[in-house]
């Protein structure tokens, strides 16, 4: 008889049935549904191209040239768009970095010019000993 009797429940146990019921319920008529606009979508997307098809193949001549042509032109737009928003936020950081503002990255970049600058000395004195062991000394 104690095993019939509720035990309180406690955070992370299982959720009541009943709300467990409504979250089915409400999937699969989320589902249901989606997968009817799927269904509709691709019926009416077969019929458009069966209706299309003949117009493309008459018009094909004419078509893919154009759509190459916008498509290239789109392309040229899209890329020299990106190209000037990277040139504007690339300036900008130059110009914070230069009006001594430390725009993001500027500690990285400090460290690689001194490393850059100290390998530059390292290979000059190298350079230089270099020099030195393979010159004729005149006494």
């Amino acid at each position: 008889m104690a095993e019939h009797q509720a035990m309180p429940q406690q955070p992370g146990t299982q959720a009541p049935r009943s709300h467990q019921v409504v979250k089915a319920a409400t999937a699969a008529t989320a589902g249901g549904s989606l997968l009817v606009l799927s269904g509709l979508t691709l019926a009416g997307t077969v019929i458009l191209l069966t209706i299309a098809t003949p117009l493309l193949v008459i018009f094909s001549p004419v078509l893919v040239p154009a759509v190459i042509t916008v498509a290239l032109i789109i392309m040229g737009f899209l890329s020299s768009g990106g190209f000037g928003v990277a040139a504007i936020t690339v300036l900008t950081w130059i110009y914070r970095y230069v009006s001594g503002r430390r725009p993001p990255m500027a500690d990285q970049l400090d460290q690689a010019r001194q490393k850059l600058a100290g390998k530059a000395r390292e290979m000059k004195d190298r350079a230089e000993q270099y020099g030195q062991q393979f010159t004729p000394q005149s006494s």
